[in-house]
């Protein structure tokens, strides 16, 4: 055991206790380097890395994909002397890399001269349905995917914000011209002085933090029957990506100004699109901004990110 060093699942923060092995990123017989990510576990917040601890050959997996796992759950073993080409091949894989020799020369039937036997043609079992009878979908046209645990557990906590919180929507039309003309004017020098564009965004998340510290009673949460007032402002920022939405956090909003908002927005939505998001990255958050106008979308009624009290929708200019 001495050559051999096992890849176990890391420490996935206070609130995780376990998550899914959603896939391998290398197969038995890769080489991988010491802190190699070998294989992903899905959590109910984010996408963590199961690394190897040493540099080597993967000699088998423990685990499958699939499987729930824990912190300290082996999923691995590694060997730290052997070398790629020392890989076991699959059983079938062996096999069909050895050659097999040709089957002998098949005889040649006989011919006899007998009369054409007529066959009765019967039916086969996928023929087609009578009027009266129900048509059902192919199985071959369906596929059945596993749903992440991120995705469930966004649709749980929405859905337990709708059955616990008392929702109302309000809908405002702005006049963004002087806005886009703000734009159109320093574009070019915001992006000279502070190797950032000038989004939209980071001018909604100024006018919030407006209008919050004007009324602190929204940045502020029900706690039993106390109200918790934050004498901070820290907004999530919804982001969708491949495996779900999530909801990142800026910090401090109220002492930032818009370039530290823009570059602030651009790390945790890059993180977010490659799954990189630690867990402390989507903890807490006072307001949400949610920008559907990015899909197109005019108008929707957008679901308090629980506890919070309020959240601010963006749509489409037009």
């Amino acid at each position: 055991m001495g050559d051999l060093v096992e890849a176990v699942v890391p420490f996935m923060g206070e609130s995780v206790t376990d998550g899914t092995l959603a896939n391998f990123l290398k197969k038995p017989g890769d080489r991988v380097e010491a802190d190699e990510a070998i294989a992903q576990i899905e959590t109910d917040k984010v996408t963590i890395d199961v690394s190897s601890p040493e540099a080597g050959v993967i000699e088998k997996f423990i685990a499958s994909e699939g499987d729930t796992v824990t912190p300290g759950t082996k999923v691995a073993v590694i060997s730290k002397s052997a070398a790629p080409s020392e890989a076991h091949v699959a059983p079938s894989e062996e096999t069909s890399q050895k050659e097999t020799p040709p089957p002998p020369p098949a005889e040649k039937p006989k011919v006899e001269a007998k009369s054409p036997k007529v066959e009765s043609v019967k039916p086969q079992a996928s023929k087609l349905a009578s009027p009266s009878e129900p048509q059902l979908p192919p199985k071959e046209r369906e596929r059945r995917v596993s749903m992440p645990r991120l995705r469930k557990r966004i649709a749980n906590r929405l859905k337990d914000s709708q059955n616990t919180f008392a929702l109302l929507t309000t809908f405002n039309e702005v006049d963004m011209t002087n806005l886009m003309k703000l734009r159109t004017d320093y574009k070019d020098e915001f992006v000279k002085k502070h190797g950032v564009k000038l989004g939209l965004m980071s001018c909604f998340v100024k006018a919030a933090v407006s209008a919050l510290q004007n009324q602190p009673i929204v940045n502020a949460v029900i706690d039993g029957d106390d109200i918790i007032y934050r004498d901070y402002i820290d907004v999530s920022v919804a982001v969708g990506t491949s495996k779900g939405l999530v909801v990142p956090v800026i910090r401090d909003t109220e002492g930032m100004n818009f370039a530290d908002i823009e570059k602030g927005i651009n790390s945790l939505a890059k993180k977010a699109t490659e799954g990189a998001l630690s867990i402390d990255e989507m903890a807490g958050g006072t307001f949400t901004i949610s920008n559907g106008g990015v899909y197109g979308s005019l108008i929707s009624t957008p679901i308090i990110n629980p506890p919070q009290s309020a959240i601010l929708g963006m749509h489409s200019i037009v």
